[in-house]
């Protein structure tokens, strides 16, 4: 073969290759914490490069500085864009040329506004398919506070900047959860569960099973508000007047979902196995029992977005920064998760760009869509009763 027509043919597979690979966008969350930590561990092992092109949002010099404060190897090259990213190395564009001071372990306003020009960038360059998909390292809800931003979290601020309806799912290999009610106060949690907001979480929840997990009719539980399934009322009435309801509702209509089962009793015999999903009332319902088995492995995934979002199930972990302690798994879940849903969404979208239209046959799956099997050794979905309480 010409030597010019082979050189022709490797520019021509690695323009190629490059375009194959994801483009993952990560802002660097708040300077002050672990997000750069997490980023330099997570690629000083090659073999990721294999998977994705990592654009990371932040600023050279102070990444520069984490990286010698950590002792890390890890290097990165500069550039000016995600379309300029460069397959097999950890790229980075300079989201702000301000000098921002280090000080780790500590609750700034400069740590905050530094946080907040990378996610900015990153949401801009998502928008513009500069990159594909975003990971977002932890920030510091109280530091990033400003004028620009008056958000309870990422979840919110992305809704705003990104349009869609966002819900929460916490994930891992085992386990999914979303969440009718995430930041509120507990004591507003009660009269946010109504009828109309279980319906629009649970659809929610089914579509995103569906199209970015490609589930064929999901399994969903509701878990109930009030300790024991409110006793018959004796604890609280939600269950029988909102959430059964709603469920039973439902399921008539055609949505394989159960419901409501006390917590406690649920997580303890381990029947979020037997589902696909898990929709929990309020935050630490949900919260608690994942971290408790997913603390290294978990993954936060806002699904109802119209891009792709996931982070680590963890925060600034201030108490260690600085310190190289920082565990990098959650961080690697959450990009390779965020890889997953991205490929998901794709061939979903392509499975059903060009449906054939219902003659006179009504099917109950979806074209395209492999069934899934009943439950694990043929078991029926447990009864949702307070039996399975202690």
């Amino acid at each position: 073969m010409n030597p010019e027509n082979l050189s022709e043919k490797n520019a021509a597979g690695k323009k190629a290759d490059k375009e194959r690979r994801i483009r993952v966008g990560i802002t660097a969350g708040d300077v002050n914490g672990v997000g750069y930590e997490l980023i330099f561990k997570t690629f000083a092992e090659h073999d990721i490069f294999e998977l994705c092109t990592p654009v990371v949002y932040g600023a050279p010099q102070t990444a520069s500085f984490h990286r010698k404060a950590l002792g890390s190897q890890t290097n990165f090259i500069v550039v000016s864009s995600g379309r300029e990213a460069h397959t097999g190395h950890l790229n980075m564009v300079a989201a702000y040329d301000e000098e921002v001071k280090v000080d780790f372990g500590r609750v700034t306003r400069e740590s905050g506004a530094a946080a907040f020009w990378a996610l900015e960038k990153a949401v801009e360059e998502l928008k513009s398919g500069a990159i594909d998909v975003l990971v977002t390292a932890p920030i510091c809800k109280e530091a990033i506070q400003s004028e620009q931003f008056h958000f309870s979290g990422h979840t919110e601020y992305l809704s705003d900047r990104l349009g869609g309806e966002p819900l929460m799912v916490l994930m891992n290999e085992r386990l999914r959860i979303a969440f009718a009610t995430t930041h509120l106060p507990l004591r507003a949690v009660p009269d946010a569960i109504t009828p109309e907001l279980l319906e629009n979480k649970l659809k929610l929840f089914r579509r995103a099973l569906a199209h970015d997990f490609r589930l064929s009719d999901p399994r969903i539980a509701v878990l109930g508000l009030n300790p024991h399934n409110g006793d018959g009322g004796v604890l609280g009435d939600e269950e029988r007047k909102v959430i059964s309801p709603t469920v039973t509702r439902l399921r008539s209509e055609g949505m394989n979902v159960f419901g409501p089962y006390p917590a406690d009793g649920f997580f303890g015999a381990e029947s979020y196995r037997k589902f696909d999903g898990v929709l929990a009332m309020y935050h630490d319902q949900g919260l608690a029992p994942f971290k408790a088995l997913s603390m290294d492995d978990g993954v936060n995934f806002t699904a109802g977005l119209p891009f792709v979002r996931t982070s680590p199930d963890h925060g600034t972990a201030f108490d260690i920064a600085g310190r190289g302690l920082a565990d990098p798994r959650s961080f690697r879940c959450a990009i390779f998760s965020a890889l997953d849903i991205f490929r998901n969404r794709k061939q979903d979208d392509a499975a059903f760009a060009n449906p054939l239209p219902k003659l006179f046959v009504e099917r109950k799956e979806e074209v395209g869509r492999r069934p899934r099997p009943p439950f694990q050794r043929g078991e029926n979905a447990p009864e949702n009763s307070e039996k399975q309480d202690l």
